[in-house]
């Protein structure tokens, strides 16, 4: 299950931490990958399910970025 998945009864509560995000990264990073194979061997549809978890965890991360103050965001190196 994502990271990002939060069932609704804990909405709100979530810390959002580095090791949080870091896991969440990493998460993508893995369904990127499994996304890329299924389309290779051309199983689009078998990747659909991996496609909305990932879709789902970025909006979880803009949502993040976006409530996150300028003066706490760390730049892009």
């Amino acid at each position: 299950m994502s990271v990002a998945f939060v069932p609704e009864r804990l909405r709100g509560k979530a810390e959002v931490n580095q090791e949080t995000l870091q896991r969440l990264l990493e998460e993508n990073d893995q369904l990127i990958r499994c996304i890329v194979e299924y389309q290779s061997k051309g199983r689009a549809t078998d990747c659909v399910q991996y496609q909305h978890i990932l879709h789902r965890n970025l909006i979880y991360l803009a949502t993040i970025a976006d409530a996150t103050p300028p003066s706490t965001q760390k730049p892009v190196e």
